[in-house]
């Protein structure tokens, strides 16, 4: 997988979900995302934020590389 993958701007996660990455770090800190299975929080932004599957997988990549 390359670095750019999950390296994305501000700019770009509002464009295509409405929010700024911090907003999804705060929404995946609360969901507790860091401890669960990658998938499981794929399908959680999509279901319960309507995130396209491609930019719900960049965000939970971005997320969990920046907790490593």
């Amino acid at each position: 997988m390359k670095k750019e993958y999950w390296d994305v701007s501000d700019e770009q996660v509002v464009e295509k979900t409405g929010k700024k990455i911090a907003e999804w770090i705060k929404i995946l800190d609360k969901l507790g995302a860091a401890t669960k299975k990658s998938n499981d929080v794929v399908t959680h932004l999509q279901t319960e934020y309507n995130v396209p599957r491609y930019w719900a997988r960049t965000l939970t990549t971005h997320y969990l590389k920046s907790k490593a």
